[in-house]
């Protein structure tokens, strides 16, 4: 009968001990998911600063471009201005091709976290059909 006492105790040590694991593998899905969260804020701003980027470019290229026009009458005042319009456009095709790169081929969120998961129920999946296995 020495073994009715202990059977409690053991089944409360081994929820105990469930419950704890369940808690740490919880803890290390939550800094796993705030980790993701920050990602997708820093790829957020990046796309803002890249579409500000943009509009700055052109908004500045069509000014130059119509000083360029007004200037057209002068002598070499064309080139200077016409270069500098060609190198602010030239920036904004670059910040345009960023900007669309980035917003095309984005990460998909969460999924480190989706992945760790799927690992979790797989492994539960193959402890439990051990579990049930015959010895």
């Amino acid at each position: 009968m020495s073994t009715s006492p202990d059977a409690p105790a053991g089944l409360f040590a081994s929820l105990k001990s469930a419950a704890a694991t369940a808690l740490s593998i919880g803890q290390t899905r939550l800094e796993l998911l705030a980790n993701e969260f920050e990602t997708q804020k820093l790829q957020v701003l990046r796309i803002l600063m890249l579409a500000a980027g943009l509009v700055f470019a052109v908004g500045l290229g069509i000014v130059l471009l119509v000083v360029l026009l007004a200037l057209a009458a002068w002598e070499q005042r064309l080139f200077v201005v016409g270069g500098c319009a060609a190198a602010v456009l030239a920036s904004a095709v670059f910040l345009y091709r960023a900007l669309m790169q980035a917003v095309n081929r984005p990460e998909p969120a969460f999924a480190a976290t989706l992945a760790e998961l799927q690992e979790d129920i797989r492994q539960l999946k193959a402890a439990n059909s051990h579990a049930k296995a015959p010895d």
